[in-house]
């Protein structure tokens, strides 16, 4: 179980890696779409479908990793009083409710995306209009990859829960973990 929770907890931190450098191509539109627009007075059709497809997976694919390195906003007035095990206690049964959420939220999603590539869906948001299944389908993948987070916490809080320890996690460089205080 602990070499599970390791391949969960480093499929995190990559995919929280990766999602960061969709920064670059989004910073790239606006920047492109500003002087287009101010300088040029020729205003772009795709800038701003780019930018919140772009900033939906960021947000998306980014939620593993925020909550791998416990940078999820959260009180921690009554775990800071409590025993590690309750602790651990009640993550079984807030992280076991989330995984029951999160499956069926990523199934939903999965069959958004199957119905918006049969039918061609586009975005219907500018005359540029492109088929929205592909960015959907980054969504979906970012709330599997959470759900999985999830999922790996809970087994985390089994572990503690029943004695065991829980592994230790990858490392995340020193800018990320500053990133996550």
């Amino acid at each position: 179980m602990r070499t599970l929770i390791s391949l969960i907890e480093t499929i995190s931190l990559w995919t929280g890696r990766l999602a960061a450098l969709l920064l670059v191509p989004l910073v790239f539109a606006m920047v492109y779409e500003v002087v287009s627009r101010y300088v040029f007075a020729a205003p772009t059709q795709w800038a701003f479908e780019i930018s919140y497809m772009l900033m939906g997976a960021i947000f998306t694919l980014g939620l593993s990793y925020c909550l791998r390195n416990n940078a999820h906003v959260n009180v921690d007035i009554l775990p800071s009083i409590l025993p590690r095990r309750a602790n651990a206690a009640i993550e079984v049964v807030a992280f076991g409710g989330m995984t029951v959420v999160l499956v069926w939220l990523t199934v939903t999603l999965g069959e958004g995306v199957a119905r918006t590539y049969r039918t061609g869906e586009g975005s219907g948001l500018s005359a540029w209009n492109p088929q929205v299944w592909p960015f959907r389908l980054v969504y979906t993948i970012g709330f599997a990859l959470f759900t999985l987070q999830v999922f790996g916490r809970l087994l985390e809080a089994l572990l503690v829960l029943f004695g065991g320890t829980p592994p230790k996690h990858p490392e995340a460089t020193t800018d990320e973990q500053a990133g996550a205080a």
